[in-house]
């Protein structure tokens, strides 16, 4: 299909360890148990921080605010080093192992907070004023602080920036360019200045309907949220297998998504050319509720979901967590490996079980056209 990468490989890896925090709690078992119970972790903004007209803005925060402190790094750097190690004392990994690894991490917006001056309480030095706003120092921290010497990778491909960067670590270690890959995702942004652009783009919940498809939500809930997880070849106890990555971009417009969704849907025909004719046992869509870009994906996913698939469970999980921008697809990867674990998927009625042979679908879609899927499969 013209305008799509086709960038998937025959070749699976898989996702052998995984933490995060959100605003559902401070470690994925906590996540994973909120979804379950069907709880949401948003609150009104101003609870956290006050922001002219946003005061009863659902919004979601890391509970422990101590992931964020740290007088080296950034408030976004320090939360993606405490939750990058929990995953890699999970995945086990030798010093030779962590040492040659990739790193690849993703977010849309860094440590913005540092260059608007929001993090004193941080205690930061002077001498590292410079470094902290730099959105690669993110992936830089955690190549210095893990001694890990294989090459790092940022991407800043908006609200995709976090499945990208997942679906680039496939592509390196199933390509057996890389041996292993480090994926991290971060976004703190709830400060003011970014709030407010949100708001004058329209962006921004302005009656608070916590659905994304319904046809009176009108924005997203802005969240906070940093995952990480460890990719290998197979061969290891693993949580799930990831079976490929395609990626498009819509060329339409820096705001609006086209009605028909045609980057999304060009993206879709891409996945399912480059997969086995398997049976589905889940999607989880992008759904970050506003307007536009719920019709668009409503109206691709109606095209697929054709009577062969017309029972696949969807799984949103943004009302969970709140819209967390660049680090939400690797986060709601981290919480869905979490059920594929067990044989789970955690649909929109509830927990459905899934089979080994099932294809798990993830979505993502970021500011300015781009589209990521990448399939999963339980083991």
């Amino acid at each position: 299909m013209h305008g799509a990468l086709k960038i998937s490989s025959p070749v699976s890896t898989h996702i052998t360890a995984a933490d995060a925090a959100c605003a559902l709690g401070s470690t994925l078992a906590a996540c994973k148990d909120a979804v379950t119970q069907r709880h949401h972790g948003l609150r009104p903004l101003r609870e956290l921080v006050r922001v002219p007209g946003l005061e009863k803005l659902l919004a979601g925060w890391i509970p422990d605010r101590s992931l964020l402190l740290g007088r080296r790094y950034g408030v976004a750097t320090n939360a993606a080093l405490h939750v990058a190690r929990r995953a890699v004392a999970q995945a086990g990994w030798s010093a030779e192992e962590l040492s040659d690894a990739w790193i690849f991490a993703g977010t849309s917006r860094g440590n913005a907070a540092e260059s608007f001056g929001h993090t004193s309480f941080r205690r930061p030095v002077a001498r590292f004023s410079a470094s902290n706003s730099l959105p690669s120092e993110i992936p830089s921290a955690l190549s210095i602080e893990l001694n890990i010497r294989g090459p790092w990778q940022l991407l800043s491909n908006a609200c995709a920036a976090g499945l990208d960067a997942l679906g680039m670590a496939h592509l390196a270690v199933a390509s057996g360019a890389a041996p292993r890959a480090l994926v991290v995702a971060v976004e703190l942004p709830l400060i003011p200045e970014l709030l407010t652009s949100f708001q004058q783009s329209g962006l921004l919940s302005r009656n608070n309907l916590n659905a994304p498809y319904h046809p009176e939500t009108n924005g997203l809930q802005p969240a906070e949220a940093v995952a990480a997880l460890t990719l290998e070849p197979p061969g290891r106890p693993a949580k799930a297998a990831l079976l490929g990555y395609w990626a498009s971009s819509d060329a339409y417009h820096a705001l609006a998504v086209p009605a028909d969704g045609r980057g999304l849907r060009s993206a879709w025909k891409q996945a399912l050319s480059g997969l086995p004719d398997l049976p589905w046992g889940g999607i989880c869509p992008h759904a970050t509720g506003t307007a536009e870009q719920g019709r668009a994906e409503q109206r691709v996913l109606q095209d697929f979901l054709t009577e062969a698939h017309a029972q696949t469970p969807l799984a949103l999980l943004k009302p969970f967590t709140g819209h967390s921008l660049g680090a939400s697809g690797l986060l709601e990867i981290a919480i869905l490996s979490e059920f594929l674990q067990q044989g789970e998927f955690p649909g929109a009625i509830g927990l459905t079980p899934v089979a080994r042979d099932q294809l798990i679908f993830k979505m993502a879609s970021g500011m300015g056209g781009h589209n990521a899927i990448v399939a999963l499969q339980a083991l």
